[in-house]
């Protein structure tokens, strides 16, 4: 029960302006803007928003766990609470007043949670602004430290803010200052002896309505006080355990309830009554400290206007611990309605809590935001219809900083202060960072001393110790919209600013730009945080629009002031640059063009320079079509700006794009023609004549179709230029080239009923005008024709210009033509025109004839067909391409009746006379065209073969024909009997391609085939291709060509050729060896440097017969190869024998360079195959056959020079002795030395004193002797430092001590020491943790079983997600078995980096 404070110690109280409190209100008068106390949550209203499209209930349980449950619970969190520092808690170490801290900016640089600053922040003042204003509370600030300083009041510790200030010292005063404009202190309560009984002030807060403050003590204690009078009405001593600070104090919405919280982490319910007079607090506890350490609360507070929201007759409150969030609610009965844990965390990291209410389909409900570190989490908390709370999760933040305080300044916007004092503005929806500010220069308080209990002795956790470090929850307080910072000489006040407070912030720093953009936002509804602006979408925007305005004009003048009077004209049209496209910009976006065109060109007119960037930055608009319309002043300047800088293109793209039926032409125009150096004029045909005189063809017809609504003056201009030129038979120019396909376009445009160069023809007009074209065309003679003129002169420059396009345009207009029985008459009468003019007419080439029967054909072959043509015209044009005078144009004539005919003119011919007709032209295309259309495929192939530009195509026809299903037996057997009939050919063309069509389809007919060649060097080519894989083949071989020059020109070309998909079936090789053997005959011809490795390939030939056709062609090297093949080593060895002696002999001769002489290389190859032939067979062969081998080689190499005498060249003897010393070295591997010493001096020449001569030869080899024996002797010892180096790291691992990371099981979570099972063991591996071998064994942990178990470590194992254990079990038994004396398990980290012994404790541990 708390002392009771009766009428009589009331009296007793302090008066509140008594002593220094009256001088301090007497001295100090501070003069500031009266504060703006905007209610920012009006935006609380109904509005149909979702907080999050990601939200997910948490599910409900039927019975609410109780607190006692809570705190038994054991914590889940995935590593330990470890204390990194543990001098933070050395309470030897910290000033007592170590409350007063100032900013951390400067001195926690070191602080982990910096390292998290690596992302970049990102510059939001450009987009938002300034959204928050800082002010410093001058009146309050100065009265602060004049109270420190002279009545000894101490540092601040505290700050309440509600209708009053209250901010409480270390020395026990709570002062309270009104929020009016002079910051009066109102209030001093207590005095200097209570605060050095009570402590400093831990912590204050102030009721609903103003009327009552609680003071919390750093030594445990509680007072509540009169606001109105300043009286003490209670002081509370034992309302929770002596000896811990009061951390938190808070009133409820019930005045009678309070809540605090102190220093042990218990958290206790204040109830507040009066009875007879007395006043009394009755305390109750709502969480145990024993269990838990609470270190932040939070209740729940509404407004007046939400009173009776249902969900406050629970009176909620949020407490927070080191590991989990609670939600409790107090009434009518305690219950607990949400728990949540924190997950992995920083230990240091603050836990922080804060209420607000926020609007979400339509309706209005209190949501939660906590966090701890850098994740914030938002709960929506609802009440249903039955009475009972959901709490939903929604959409969480995440920061790259860690929060030390978090504040809701509305329900949009939230203000978080990071752990090195920066404020950054968060829009809550889009999680944007709207501002940051650099708070170190209020020298933000912190609460660390009363986290620590410093005044009590520091009897505190190391956990809540370590937390408090940054714990500065008393020192920031919000209302109202505002928030409250408390430094250790100011107070400072973060307001938002209104949407045109922060306009203005932009232009005081000349930021025009981007207080435009931001205005901009704000009339668009897009922008964040906005304040002061209300009402309906129209009004806001015209509000918006009107400040927009006066910022346009500020803009402007400042321009023209600030304009450089002197320099480069590009220094001045880079000035403007930078604000003229904006003036611009926002005049269109504002839909203010009367502004723009009067006052803002009126006073960009005054410079040269600015109007004429102003008339530049009109051109994208223009031409983008968002502005159609302009005064007839400003379209005169702007032609006449573009002409004088010779951008005359510009001008005719902005012609096109102008309205100019809204124009006034007798004023327009006669300005545009005057900007081009005319006299004044006022008719559309000077304004055309002018256009034309300066190529501005699209802004002519423009004018002609849109001014005057005529669409054939332009095509009878443009025909003009381009007509006479074509019917001269000349090349046309580029311009006259452009001409011309500027009037197809038109014409396609007008048929279609599009205008021309962009936009439609009204509809009313489509007819008229597309009749007005046609009569056009069709006409006999043009208005001015002569005597010379052709008939039909339109059509035929259209014609003469480009066939082709003229008659897809005609194509495409006909497309068109339905039931109009005058447009079918223009058809027709079209065709008509058509045909009299080409087939009469000898100046088209055949391509063009071909492109105007392929478009008959196409137009004739449509089901709705309503032309006639005479068929004989077909015939004609038949004649025509197939029967020319000359041979020109053999491949053009042939892809236009080819393309007449896939177009369906095919029904207007004859086939068979078709089929003659081009036989005889050798159009062989389109004989394989009516070929497949008769199913003849076996005559495709001769088409193919008498096509020289596509007979190596025959190949995959008739690939395609045998293997593609869709064709019947008999039609894949003509053709089949058609490419063996034309073998000897398709091989002539093509060997390898030829080759892999017969391994495909033909292999049975290999024979056959072969028998059919008769040219003895193509067989060879046909069977290298088909049997060797390294096959060299190539490419077509020219006819009428005899065998020697068949020969020569397949050698000296000889590219190379895939072998992809050729692959001959050996079974029928098998068959038939003399295949390979008759191919082997003829490389042995052809190529003998290839027969070895091309035996080396092959399999199916007979050794015997091989044997005797390299004999015949005296191949001595194949020869031998075969002979080892077969077995006969010795045969082999005499034959290679024979070849190195005769090689010796030519080599003894006498040569001028040893080195460059061929037959030195020659023998030194063969030596080297010989040696290569011993060394292959020596394994397989006893002594006696070994020195068979090896002793004739090296009499051979040592005789030349026995017979040698003294005269001999010097370097004869150099290059024998190196080509012995090799043979003596490969001899010394397979015979022993002695023996070859022995055979050596039985030599009858060396054993009559003649051993002068070989010394050379025994000096060297024992060198080799030498070198040999120390180098094994040099590995030995490497090997056996190794091994040494092995063991001794072995062993300093198996004997290391652990030192685990924990002192409880990592599985059961229990201390190792509690457990008192006999057969239970500790298992410590190098990672750090430590386990019951119990509980590993019930994980299934163990590998192996009996006495030896192995244990690997749980923990590393499955949060790498390796899988079964089992899978590594094998590799770990391999790896371990020289741990067999270890009791604790080493690490899982491999020394070699190995990624699968870094990701599992891959070490075992015995158990005893």
């Amino acid at each position: 029960m708390a002392s009771e404070v009766g009428p009589e110690s009331e009296e007793a109280a302090p008066s509140p302006r008594g002593g220094f409190g009256e001088g301090l209100a007497q001295a100090l008068e501070a003069s500031l803007p009266r504060l703006s106390y905007l209610d920012l949550d009006k935006d609380v209203e109904f509005r149909n928003e979702l907080i999050d499209d990601k939200e997910f209930d948490i599910p409900q349980v039927d019975t609410p766990p109780t607190l006692e449950s809570i705190l038994n619970e054991t914590d889940d969190e995935d590593e330990p609470f470890v204390l990194e520092d543990p001098t933070l808690l050395n309470i030897d170490t910290f000033d007592t007043h170590s409350y007063d801290t100032s900013s951390v900016a400067s001195s926690d640089s070191g602080d982990r949670t910096n390292l998290k600053r690596k992302k970049k922040l990102l510059d939001s003042f450009s987009v938002h602004g300034s959204v928050m204003r800082h002010s410093l509370l001058k009146g309050i600030s100065a009265q602060i430290v004049s109270a420190a300083d002279k009545v000894d009041a101490g540092l601040p510790t505290a700050i309440a803010v509600s209708r009053l200030i209250a901010v409480g010292t270390s020395h026990g005063l709570a002062l309270i200052f009104g929020k009016d404009q002079n910051q009066a202190l109102r209030l001093c309560l207590g005095s200097t002896s209570v605060g050095g009984q009570y402590g400093a002030i831990s912590a204050l807060s102030i009721n609903h309505d103003c009327s009552r403050l609680l003071c919390g003590f750093a030594k445990g204690q509680m007072t509540m006080w009169d606001l109105a009078s300043g009286k003490l009405l209670r002081s509370i001593t034992d309302a929770h355990p002596p000896g811990t600070a009061i951390l938190h104090i808070k009133f409820t919405d019930d005045p009678t309830l309070a809540i605090c919280n102190d220093s042990g982490g218990s958290v206790f319910e204040l109830t507040f009554k009066r009875v007879m007079g007395v006043r009394t607090c009755e305390s109750r506890c709502l969480f145990s400290g024993s269990k838990g350490e609470v270190c932040c609360i939070e209740p729940l507070h509404s407004k007046a206007e939400l009173k009776d929201h249902p969900i406050t007759q629970f009176s909620l409150l949020a407490m927070a611990s080191l590991t989990k969030i609670l939600v409790i609610g107090l009434k009518p009965s305690l219950k607990v309605w949400m728990t949540f844990p924190y997950g992995r965390m920083d230990p240091s990291s603050v836990p922080l809590l804060a209420w607000h209410f926020v609007a979400a389909n339509n309706y209005v409900n209190p949501t939660l935001a906590f966090c701890r570190g850098d994740v914030v989490h938002f709960l929506l908390v609802k009440r249903d219809e039955s009475g009972a709370i959901h709490v939903t999760k929604q959409k969480h933040l995440h920061l790259y900083y860690d929060l030390i305080n978090f504040t809701w300044i509305n329900s949009r916007t939230i203000v978080l202060l990071d752990s090195v004092e920066k404020l950054h503005v968060i829009d809550r929806l889009t999680q944007e960072e709207l501002e940051t500010v650099e708070m170190s220069e209020v020298q933000l308080v912190y609460n660390s001393s009363h986290f620590k209990s410093l005044a009590t002795g520091g009897n505190v956790s190391q956990a809540l110790a370590l937390v408090g470090e940054k714990a500065c929850y008393q020192s920031i307080s919000s209302y109202g919209g505002q928030i409250f910072y408390l430094g250790t000489k100011s107070v400072y006040v973060m307001t938002l600013r209104s949407w045109r407070e922060r306009v203005d912030h932009l232009l005081k720093q000349e930021c025009l730009t981007e207080a435009l953009a931001l205005a901009w936002s704000f009339h668009e509804g897009k922008a964040k945080a906005v304040v002061g602006l209300s009402g309906d979408a129209s009004k806001r925007k015209a509000i918006v629009a009107d400040r927009m305005v006066e910022i346009l004009f500020h803009c402007a003048d400042r321009a023209l002031k600030k304009c450089p009077d002197q320099g480069k004209i590009q220094v001045m049209e880079q000035h403007f640059q930078d604000t003229v496209p904006v003036v611009v910009d926002y005049c269109l976006r504002l839909q203010r063009r009367d502004l723009l065109f009067s006052q803002m060109y009126d006073k960009f007119s005054e410079n040269s320079v600015a109007k004429g960037v102003f008339l530049e930055c009109l051109e994208p608009y223009i031409l983008s079509d968002q502005l159609v319309g302009i005064t007839a002043q400003v379209m005169k300047d702007l032609l006449i700006h573009f002409q004088d800088k010779k951008l005359m293109e510009n001008v005719e793209a902005l012609i096109v794009h102008m309205d100019i039926t809204s124009l006034d032409i007798q004023q327009d125009f006669s300005g545009l023609v005057t900007a081009f150096r005319s006299r004044v004029i006022c008719s559309f045909s000077q304004v055309v004549l002018m256009c034309w005189e300066n190529r501005l063809y699209d802004a002519m017809i423009y004018v002609y179709n849109r001014g005057m609504n005529e669409f054939i003056s332009p095509m009878e201009k443009l025909f003009k230029v381009i007509a006479p030129p074509l019917s001269a038979g000349k090349s046309l120019t580029d311009e006259q080239v452009i001409m011309g396909n500027k009037l197809l376009v038109y014409i396609s445009c007008c048929l279609a009923g599009r205008a021309y160069p962009l936009g439609d023809i009204p509809e009313d007009l489509v007819p008229l005008v597309k009749n007005q074209v046609f009569e056009f065309l069709i006409r006999l003679h043009s208005a001015e024709a002569s005597s010379e003129e052709e008939i039909y002169p339109y059509i035929c420059t259209l014609l003469h210009f480009d066939t082709r396009e003229f008659l897809n345009v005609l194509a495409l207009t006909f497309e068109d033509f339905k039931n109009d029985k005058q447009a079918l008459e223009y058809q027709q009468r079209i065709v008509d025109i058509l045909l009299k003019v080409m087939v009469e007419n000898s100046d088209f080439t055949p391509s063009q004839v071909g492109c105007l029967f392929t478009f008959l054909a196409r137009q004739l072959a449509k089901p709705d067909n309503t032309l006639f043509v005479n068929r004989t015209l077909f015939d004609q044009v038949l004649e025509f391409l197939c029967s020319p005078d000359d041979d020109s144009r053999h491949a053009e004539r042939q892809q236009v009746l080819l393309e007449l005919l896939q177009a369906g003119g095919i029904v207007q011919f004859e086939e068979s006379r078709l089929i003659r007709m081009a036989e005889r032209a050798e159009f062989y295309q389109i004989c394989e065209f009516m070929y497949e259309r008769e199913h003849q495929y076996d005559r495709i192939i001769d088409c193919y073969l008498r096509d020289p530009l596509r007979e190596e195509e025959v190949f995959n026809y008739i690939h395609n024909i045998l293997s593609i299903p869709g064709h019947s037996p008999e039609e894949k057997q003509s053709v089949w009997q058609k490419a063996m009939l034309h073998i000897e050919e398709l091989v002539a063309l093509n060997p390898c391609k030829a080759a892999e069509l017969v391994a495909t389809h033909f292999s049975g007919q290999v024979e056959a085939i072969i028998h059919k060649l008769q040219n003895p060097f193509l067989l060879f080519q046909f069977l290298r291709s088909l049997l060797d894989p390294r096959a060299v083949t190539h490419r077509e071989i020219p006819r009428g060509m005899d065998e020697i020059d068949v020969t020569c020109h397949v050698l000296a070309k000889a590219p190379q050729c895939s072998r992809e998909g050729i692959s001959m079936n050996q079974e029928s090789l098998q068959a038939s060896p003399y295949i390979t053997e008759q191919f082997i005959d003829l490389l042995c011809q052809y190529n003998p440097h290839q027969v070895i490795d091309t035996l080396q390939v092959l399999e199916s030939y007979r050794l015997e017969e091989t044997i005797q056709i390299t004999q015949k062609y005296q191949l001595l090297e194949v020869c031998a190869y075969l002979l080892e093949k077969k077995g006969d080593v010795h045969g082999a060895f005499l034959i290679m024998l024979e070849r190195l002696q005769s090689r010796l002999q030519e080599f003894t001769k006498e040569s001028e360079n040893v080195r460059e002489d061929p037959s030195f290389k020659d023998v030194e190859e063969i030596l080297v195959e010989t040696i290569a032939l011993c060394q292959r067979n020596s394994q397989s062969l006893n002594q006696q056959q070994r020195e068979a081998l090896w002793f004739p080689l090296l009499e051979a190499m040592m005789a030349p020079q026995k017979l040698s005498s003294s005269s001999a060249p010097p370097r004869h003897a150099e290059s024998l002795k190196s080509l012995t010393m090799q043979v003596l070295d490969s001899t010394a591997a397979f015979i022993a030395l002695p023996s070859i010493l022995q055979r050596i001096l039985q030599d009858p020449v060396y054993g009559r004193g003649r051993l002068g001569e070989i010394q050379g030869l025994i000096l060297g080899m024992l060198d080799t002797f030498n070198y040999e024996q120390t180098l094994l002797e040099t590995t030995t010892n490497l090997l056996n430092h190794d091994l040494h180096w092995s063991l001794c790291n072995l062993r300093a691992s198996v004997t290391r001590g652990l030192n685990p990371k924990q002192d409880y099981c990592c599985i059961c979570l229990q201390q190792y020491r509690r457990r008192q099972e006999v057969a239970d063991d500790i298992v410590v591996f190098s990672c750090g943790h430590l386990y019951h071998s119990l509980c590993l064994l019930n994980k299934e942990c163990t590998v192996g079983t009996g006495s030896q178990a192995r244990w690997m470590c749980y923990r590393c194992n499955s949060s790498n997600k390796i899988g079964k254990l089992g899978e590594n079990a094998s590799d770990v038994k391999k790896g371990q078995l020289a741990q067999a004396q270890v009791k604790t398990s080493p690490s899982c980290s491999s020394p070699r980096g190995d990624s699968a012994a870094k990701k599992v404790c891959s070490e075992v541990a015995w158990t005893t």
